[in-house]
């Protein structure tokens, strides 16, 4: 059931912060952590919003908590109040003992006290515990004993937290028993909210005790973090299931128009344009131009066109057509068309900044081809030692693999192969983002690894089957179009060997550059008639 919060209203509250902007945020951590738990705990620490609508995160109540615990520790000397506690002590057993010596007669029994008192535990604690059971000859001694034994329990809680922690008081403002206790009491207190908001369970924090400690802003604070959340769950991008949270078919759609976004803007800023296609067609979207009707084209009459064809060729009414005179709509050529892209995985790719350009890349083509062309196939391969298909509902959280280090080039072709096997068009192809060369391969049902000779070198076999492969899926007339994130000569000749082989294309970029190259050839070619 949901609960809603209602506080007092300080001009601090992100009003018209929207769930758009959170989530938007929550995609920029979520490209460089591909891990959405991990993407939701630096949305809360860091906060979202710019200027007035900005909502501080958890860090900024964290350092507020630093920052009171650094005045305790600046301010106070702890010590003093058991130096106090010590000299009562003291000031007891000496009276004890003078009216001990003062007895007109040395009674065994008086002896006995002495010895007694004489071997009493040097911890305080433990010396006011031993003269519970003391019974005192001095009656002024034994009621200021009552009174400090009333308070041996918190005595005992000062000992034990001064021996863990006193050190770090470097103060100079003494401090009475009660006094030390609130003390002690204030840094449990934010000791404990800072583990609290550490574990950002942003429900389990208690906003009155934060609200005590860190003032009524603070508490204001958190409720806009709580908001946060919700915006998102309300706004359709989050689901919370248990302890984790899962994005929303909405929000995986909304993280590929992100990334398309921000890559069309690049084209924009570049001068680029979309490529329009000069050929025309009669299947696709209905144009305002006509062309002559021939035998075989659908019967979509552009009558403006017909009728003056016809009153130019006769120029009198009552008007007779004539079979020449038909002139029909054009359609924009927008032919099928089966894609895969295969998305190196492997752990190479999590130098500078490449997996996170890549997969940008991948979710914006992903975006790309569900909203313009959902008639199309687009499918996605990730590869590192094996070969996986990726959901696009995997894909805003999939990353570069650290376990599995090698490069599979040959097993993302050949499921990619099975993949538009399933789906026939004359138009298909795969799109290959990687870095490194093939260092595995399948054989027979075996996986084989195997790293390079040499620094800079070539890993023989692996190439060998990964051309094998790429020969292949040739003869079955699919197009490889390679986008090579690094230009070492070893790889510049694999690759270059690999596009002679399949007639496809190779460019080499960069990762800020890979979203603008390869999109705009992506696009082109939706569009092409094979």
């Amino acid at each position: 059931m949901p609960q809603i919060r209602y506080s007092r209203w300080t001009g601090t509250q992100a009003s018209s912060l929207q769930a758009e902007q959170v989530f938007e945020t929550l995609n920029d951590h979520l490209n460089h952590t591909g891990d959405l738990q991990q993407a939701m705990r630096r949305l809360l620490q860091r906060g979202a919003g710019e200027g007035e609508e900005r909502v501080p995160g958890l860090d900024e109540l964290l350092a507020k908590v630093a920052r009171e615990m650094k005045e305790l520790f600046e301010r106070y000397h702890i010590r003093s109040a058991l130096d106090e506690v010590e000299e009562r002590l003291q000031s007891i057993v000496s009276r004890e003992r003078q009216t001990l010596g003062e007895g007109n007669e040395r009674a065994p029994e008086l002896a006995e006290k002495e010895r007694f008192l004489n071997q009493l535990p040097r911890r305080t604690s433990e010396a006011i515990e031993a003269l519970s059971s003391y019974d005192f000859e001095d009656e002024q001694a034994g009621r200021e004993f009552e009174d400090l034994l009333r308070h041996l329990s918190d005595i005992r809680r000062l000992e034990n937290f001064s021996w863990k922690e006193g050190n770090l008081f470097k103060g100079k403002t003494p401090v009475d028993l009660s006094e030390a206790l609130k003390v002690m009491a204030r840094l449990q207190g934010l000791r404990s909210l800072e583990g609290q908001l550490s574990s950002t369970r942003l429900k389990e924090v208690d906003r009155e005790h934060l609200k005590d400690l860190l003032g009524e802003r603070s508490g204001d604070q958190l409720d806009d973090l709580l908001r946060l959340e919700s915006m998102l769950e309300e706004g359709g991008y989050l689901m919370e299931r248990g302890d984790h949270y899962q994005l929303t078919p909405r929000a995986v759609r909304k993280i590929g128009q992100l990334a398309l976004r921000e890559i069309y803007y690049q084209l924009t800023r570049d001068g680029m344009g979309r490529h329009s296609l000069r050929r025309r067609g009669t299947q696709g979207t209905r144009m305002e131009e006509s062309k002559p009707y021939v035998d075989g084209d659908a019967f979509d009459l552009h009558l403006p066109q017909t009728l003056r064809n016809a009153l130019l060729r006769k120029g009198s009414l009552p008007l007779r057509f004539d079979p020449k005179d038909f002139e029909v709509h054009q359609y924009d050529d927008s032919t099928r068309a089966a894609t895969v892209l295969l998305l190196d995985m492997s752990w190479s790719m999590s130098w500078e900044g490449r997996f996170i350009a890549a997969k940008k890349v991948a979710l914006a083509m992903e975006s790309l081809s569900r909203s313009l062309y959902p008639r199309d196939y687009f499918g996605i391969v990730g590869f590192f030692t094996r070969a996986i298909e990726l959901k696009p509902k995997d894909l805003p959280e999939a990353s570069w693999n650290m376990g599995d280090p090698f490069t599979n080039l040959q097993d993302g072709l050949h499921l990619a192969s099975e993949l538009l096997d399933k789906k026939r068009s004359n138009n298909q192809q795969v799109i290959i983002i990687t870095d490194g060369q093939p260092t595995a391969y399948c054989r027979q049902g075996r996986l084989y690894c195997e790293w390079p000779l040499s620094f800079g070198g070539i890993s023989q076999r692996a190439a060998q089957e990964t051309l094998k492969e790429a020969e292949r899926i040739t003869r079955k007339g699919i197009t490889i179009n390679t986008f090579m994130l690094d230009d070492s000569p070893v790889l510049k000749e694999f690759v270059e060997g690999m596009t002679r082989l399949n007639k496809g294309r190779a460019f080499f970029t960069r990762p800020d550059c890979l979203g603008k190259y390869l999109l705009v050839d992506y696009f082109s070619r939706m569009r092409k008639r094979v």
